[in-house]
């Protein structure tokens, strides 16, 4: 017996389905892997050896990139093919508690505004809803759409807030990838670091450690350096602070935090690379309780249009209030 399912067909011993424009960009391999999950990887690939995976009735290889229109077809076990069946629908995800701040929103695309202290993804150690959790909350059914659900095209800092990208669908999600691979996204940040900075502008071009390397891979090659450009400008200053808008070259991870940290103007209220007297005297004095760093505007083309996009987050109330005790004008 046959079963039909959103643009495909299972049947006893084989799946045929049509890729839509949703789904092309990914390859082949990811995509047999997600309907097949009850499947064993080692068959999967198994599968691909023996040619039981073909595309518009020819073999392709695992790293194929499907197109639109493209037509995929699994033959195998009877059983297994059986078990990767579609799911009837469940039921939609409950609501959030608090709405998200949204700052722009379309067929393909989200602008959010993450609070700080909000994960950006689900990961060991992280309680609470994360902005994945959120976002999918928020969107309800509409989260998912032919096996792709909304997700974050970047990430922030845990404590960092400010504007966050989300794609809605899978070809705008791949546009996103390329994006910000090739650096063509803008991203600016507001900081407030320890102390007064002797010159009113500069660039910080110092490598940082790789932060994921594994134990092994320090073991045989040694601390693995990556190339990490951060640019500055004072804004405003204060009596023990500077106000500065940040940008970034490179991607790497808490690299603003750690490059002020380097040059000895540490982020004020980082519990991780700052200084800690220094944040204490902080929240006692003038109520700071969070790392000031914010993600503040971001500029892009958008995935599917091309249209360039400008997208601001304002700085969040808990932060202005402290430049206002301060005695120094928050940003407009």
């Amino acid at each position: 017996m046959a079963v039909r399912a959103q643009g495909g067909l299972w049947s006893a011993g084989m799946i045929e389905r049509k890729v839509s424009e949703d789904l092309a960009g990914q390859r082949l391999d990811k995509f047999v892997r997600k309907l097949l999950r009850e499947v064993p990887l080692s068959h999967v690939y198994k599968m691909f050896r023996t040619r039981k995976v073909r595309v518009n009735g020819k073999r392709a290889a695992p790293e194929y990139l499907l197109q639109p229109s493209d037509t995929v077809t699994i033959r195998g076990d009877e059983d297994q093919l059986l078990a990767a069946r579609p799911e009837p629908p469940g039921r939609p995800m409950p609501r959030s508690r608090e709405p998200l701040r949204i700052l722009y929103e379309d067929e393909y695309m989200m602008a959010v505004d993450k609070a700080a202290g909000m994960a950006v993804h689900p990961g060991s150690g992280i309680d609470g809803g994360t902005l994945v959790d959120e976002v999918r909350a928020y969107l309800g059914p509409r989260a998912v759409r032919n096996d792709f659900a909304a997700s974050p095209a970047h990430r922030l800092d845990r404590d960092t807030s400010g504007v966050i990208l989300v794609a809605k669908r899978r070809r705008a999600m791949v546009r996103f990838t390329e994006i910000f691979t090739e650096g063509s996204a803008h991203k600016s940040y507001l900081a407030l670091a320890k102390g007064a900075f002797s010159r009113p502008k500069d660039t910080i071009d110092v490598p940082l450690a790789e932060h994921e390397q594994t134990a092994r891979s320090k073991s045989e090659r040694g601390r693995n350096m990556q190339p990490a450009v951060t640019h500055y400008a004072v804004r405003a200053r204060g009596e023990l602070v500077s106000l500065l808008a940040c940008t970034i070259e490179t991607g790497r991870t808490h690299q603003i935090r750690r490059h002020l940290a380097a040059i000895g103007h540490p982020v004020a209220g980082d519990r991780r690379y700052g200084d800690f007297p220094f944040n204490r005297e902080l929240r006692s004095r003038f109520g700071l309780r969070r790392m000031f760093l914010h993600a503040r505007r971001i500029e892009f083309a958008h995935p599917m249009t091309g249209q360039p996009m400008v997208i601001e987050a304002p700085l969040a109330e808990e932060l202005s209030g402290v430049l206002e005790r301060m005695g120094i004008e928050a940003p407009g």
